[in-house]
């Protein structure tokens, strides 16, 4: 696959659809060549991902992640996109390891829009053998 591959996903943010974000993950990174484990980490973390974004309710608006198939891994970004004043986004201490420990680098920030947005890559360790 080359390096511009993309999957692009927008859904309600809403915690009943952050798993379609969660099969997207893990289908590509079983096209990838994940293990079993890589592949439930990354799942793991992109549920961290969104609901650092929507909260554990959810909130009015949409979300959308999208999937950057890179050489040996995937790249993960989602950003939200809500009206202005709403709560704010981040990750707890808790999740912050969670995702330390599941991925190889996350981050949580705004976007050019200031809207709230958070990324993560993940690469697979046969990759990292090859």
């Amino acid at each position: 696959m080359a390096d511009k591959d993309e999957v692009r996903l927008v859904v309600p943010a809403s915690p009943e659809f952050v798993r379609l974000a969660r099969v997207t993950a893990s289908g590509l990174a079983s096209r990838l060549g994940f293990s079993y484990d890589e592949i439930e980490d990354l799942r793991l973390a992109v549920d961290e991902l969104c609901y650092a974004v929507i909260g554990p309710a959810g909130r009015p608006g949409a979300l959308t992640v999208r999937f950057f198939i890179r050489e040996g891994g995937l790249e993960v970004e989602g950003t939200g996109h809500f009206d202005p004043g709403g709560p704010p986004v981040g990750l707890s201490d808790l999740s912050h390891q969670i995702l330390t420990a599941l991925v190889d680098s996350h981050d949580v920030r705004a976007d050019l829009d200031g809207q709230p947005s958070v990324w993560l890559r993940k690469r697979g360790r046969a990759a990292e053998a090859g």
